[in-house]
């Protein structure tokens, strides 16, 4: 068992008690070398133990532990995007998920630069077409986008980001999270985004992708 295991069960106990992972909804994952520790099939996030994560290799062969969540392609989809991602949170909470019903802002991100904290801590978030969880096409869909990112929506279903460590992650999560139930608040009102030359500034200050 490691310290980083501990921190990703951490960080799914948090995102539990902050209502985000209804039931026993959405899973977490870790890149380990050359595995993926993640949490299993119908698990409670709010209920991990380090010592009872699935472990699997990148060919979703588990190698110890419980039977893991269906979703393992998609997280293997996006650490195949970038070699610097170490972990991976997938929720439906409630707000992402109301927006991922929605049409996208735009073909490269489902919100608009509605806060500087979306773009700072986020930046531009694809909608992916709906597939059944757990359908790897969807997985490829996500690992062929050619446009850089570290969250996206996949319709009708809910969120998924990336992080160069558990924390980051975790606050991407949280912060994109936020960023729709503000949508949602806004309505059908008239809103003020941020310019497009704004979030290209933050996003270069704050190293988060945005633009093509």
């Amino acid at each position: 068992m490691t310290a980083t295991r501990t921190e990703l069960v951490e960080a799914a106990a948090r995102l539990a008690a902050l209502g985000l992972s209804p039931g026993s909804s959405g899973n977490v994952s870790l890149r380990e070398g050359d595995t993926i520790a993640m949490s299993p099939t119908g698990a409670d996030l709010a209920a991990l133990d380090p010592a009872r994560l699935s472990v699997l290799d990148d060919d979703g062969t588990l190698l110890d532990g419980p039977r893991a969540s269906k979703e393992f392609p998609l997280h293997r989809a996006f650490y195949r995007r970038d070699p610097e991602f170490a972990a991976i949170v997938h929720l439906h909470s409630a707000h992402a998920s109301a927006v991922s019903c929605l049409e996208a802002w735009s073909p490269r991100s489902a919100l608009p630069p509605i806060t500087p904290y979306f773009v700072m801590r986020v930046g531009q978030t694809p909608l992916v077409p709906y597939a059944d969880p757990g359908d790897p096409a969807q997985a490829g869909q996500l690992e062929a986008l050619a446009l850089p990112f570290r969250a996206a929506l996949l319709a009708n279903h809910g969120l998924v980001v990336a992080g160069r460590t558990v924390a980051e992650a975790l606050d991407a999560a949280i912060e994109l999270e936020e960023a729709c139930k503000l949508l949602l608040l806004l309505g059908d009102r008239p809103i003020r985004t941020l310019g497009e030359s704004d979030a290209l500034r933050l996003a270069e200050r704050y190293g988060s992708p945005w633009g093509d």
